[in-house]
């Protein structure tokens, strides 16, 4: 089920969008060279953002994978961005066919790739809602259709509230969206920092602000605090390619930070 929300006439192409320039720095092909242009910037500022978005991807898998093999059997995955295989669905429905997974996402270009590559195998939905209104989220016919809020849910928040500035609370949409799922579900979250490259964040969210949606990077702290009513699950809030995953002790640092909290 698929629900677009707005003509595919309003994709912004004038300004790059970050789920755009998140495709390009996987390697994908969908996006434009307005989005290429604002990614080679950030790149040539911090050239290790490459190897933190894939490592960002890898750790959406593993978490996925971790949650499924747990029992989890529902997922809110907001902020999809571009379709780039494996998804949730893909990774759940390995472990567990019968998962069911809501997809969402504020851009309409999004859409236009759902119904190919996220709603093919069925237990899956996708609809177009902005992360800062959770309530029509939580209410939105597609999300009531696929699930349950009297079983546990995961929600999965990866690299998107770096887009929501302090000014928007983004403590607060994460508050309203754990209130709605019971005990036992969990939020898989990471989160853009610039603990390790303080110097060259100007220049980053510089790029951003001629995007689509400002970045804001936040410390390690302040990350924590968004996993308000959530119990962390081992080894933690640490950088996403050390989360239950191994890696040589001379790596260098990845500006993303990711843990899984569960619901207290």
């Amino acid at each position: 089920m698929t629900e677009q929300g707005f003509p595919a006439g309003e994709i912004d192409t004038s300004r790059p969008h970050p789920a755009r320039m998140y495709d390009y720095y996987l390697g994908g092909k969908d996006n434009y060279e307005v989005d290429r242009e604002a990614a080679d910037r950030v790149v040539d500022a911090v050239p290790e953002v490459v190897v933190g978005a894939r490592a960002n991807r890898d750790f959406l898998q593993r978490a996925v994978r971790y949650l499924a093999e747990h029992g989890v059997r529902q997922f809110i995955d907001i902020g999809t961005g571009i379709p780039t295989s494996p998804n949730t669905h893909e990774i759940a429905h390995s472990v567990a066919p019968d998962a069911r997974i809501a997809y969402i996402d504020n851009d309409p270009i999004v859409a236009t790739h759902a119904g190919a590559r996220l709603l093919g195998t069925g237990n899956t939905g996708f609809f177009l809602a902005d992360m800062r209104d959770p309530q029509t989220i939580l209410n939105h016919p597609t999300i009531r259709e696929l699930i349950d809020f009297g079983q546990p849910v995961a929600l999965m928040l990866v690299s998107v509230l770096h887009f929501v500035t302090d000014e928007e609370n983004p403590r607060e949409t994460v508050a309203t969206l754990r209130d709605a799922m019971p005990e036992g579900s969990y939020l898989v979250l990471s989160h853009a920092t610039a603990d390790f490259n303080a110097g060259k964040a100007d220049e980053v969210t510089t790029v951003y602000k001629k995007a689509t949606a400002l970045l804001t990077p936040r410390t390690h702290a302040e990350v924590l605090d968004l996993f308000g009513g959530f119990e962390l699950v081992e080894p933690g809030l640490v950088q996403v390619n050390h989360w239950r995953n191994e890696v040589p002790e001379d790596t260098p640092p990845v500006g993303v930070y990711g843990a899984i909290g569960r619901r207290r």
